[in-house]
């Protein structure tokens, strides 16, 4: 029967077998249905941040019900949800759910949306749908959920024959690599003030970074950094991992322009476009043939950027909340 578990941390072999059914379900679907935020929660020794709601089968025959305890390590583990902390502002808290894919259209969606819906009772709920599939679409429309945001999956190909992007960096300013236990405030600080109407990014603290300074993808000579007056202006992080975006190829890796920003009294130069061409000429000496990214759809200036850099939409993922009352 089904049961849920909830708790603020996972015991390494729930952990593990929740990771085993995102995997299951990135198969199923081509779509990865969990952020890299929580995914990082999931890795062995990870600090608690937010709840993590586990749905399994214990192959009881009793009452269905919430069990209330941390377990569930030993049962057939059939759905996971992770509900975030409170975002600033507007005290949002941002969550994701996933099924099995042989125990959906079974209830298990609908138990975990109804779970995340109380325990964010005192503040607003968000819940994202990776790829935008017509099953989320359904789930939420079910459960009076509406779209309220979209992220675009932008990707282009890396043709060893293209020529080279050309980089003019702007004159009084410098490009260089981030320098692990050097850059990390003044780059905190820096991301604060290019993303500080983008709660999920600009928002990152410490914390944030030094998780995925530990991640075995991060690499300090794909993350750059632009300077004028000794003061940063600008960056963009690289990254190269396994292609599990929408249109990838399963085994093969993946260039990602995984954070790119400006500072907002030097936007309007060039310096994006600079920087842009800068991570694409790593990206491609790493030998990747694809390169992905995400961006807010309403983020015209970037997506223009983006596009001009050939770049072309190929996925979504959608953010769902409490449709407004009618009548």
């Amino acid at each position: 029967m089904l049961r849920l578990s909830r708790g603020d941390t996972l015991d390494e072999t729930t952990a593990s077998a929740v990771t085993g059914l995102i995997s299951a379900a990135t198969a199923a679907d081509g779509v990865a249905p969990a952020s890299e935020d929580v995914r990082l929660t999931l890795r062995p020794g990870a600090p608690a941040r937010g709840l993590h709601i586990v749905a399994f089968d214990d192959g009881d025959d009793g009452d269905d019900g919430d069990d209330g305890d941390e377990g569930g390590s030993e049962r057939a583990i059939i759905g996971y949800a992770h509900l975030l902390p409170p975002g600033e502002p507007p005290g949002e808290r941002a969550a994701e759910l996933v099924v099995r894919p042989d125990r959906r259209r079974q209830g298990v969606g609908a138990a975990l949306l109804a779970a995340l819906t109380e325990a964010s009772a005192d503040s607003p709920l968000a819940v994202w749908a990776h790829g935008d599939l017509p099953a989320a679409a359904a789930l939420a429309t079910r459960s009076g959920l509406a779209r309220q945001r979209v992220l675009w999956l932008m990707r282009r190909t890396l043709s060893p024959a293209e020529p080279e992007p050309a980089v003019a960096v702007p004159a009084g300013t410098s490009v260089r690599t981030f320098a692990v236990g050097r850059d990390e405030d003044a780059w905190l600080a820096l991301n604060a003030r290019a993303f500080a109407h983008h709660p999920e990014q600009g928002g990152w603290g410490p914390a944030d970074l030094a998780a995925r300074e530990a991640e075995p993808w991060f690499d300090p000579a794909g993350f750059f950094l632009a300077e004028r007056e000794g003061r940063l202006v600008g960056f963009h992080w690289t990254k190269v991992d396994q292609d599990t975006a929408a249109g990838g190829t399963p085994g093969t890796l993946a260039g990602e322009i995984y954070v790119l920003g400006v500072d907002p009294d030097a936007a309007g130069g060039g310096l994006g476009r600079v920087l842009t061409a800068v991570g694409l000429r790593h990206l491609r000496s790493r030998g990747v043939r694809s390169v992905i990214l995400y961006v807010d759809d309403t983020n015209r200036a970037a997506l223009r950027l983006y596009e001009s850099a050939g770049f072309a939409q190929v996925s979504a993922d959608v953010s769902y909340v409490p449709a407004p009352a009618t009548g």
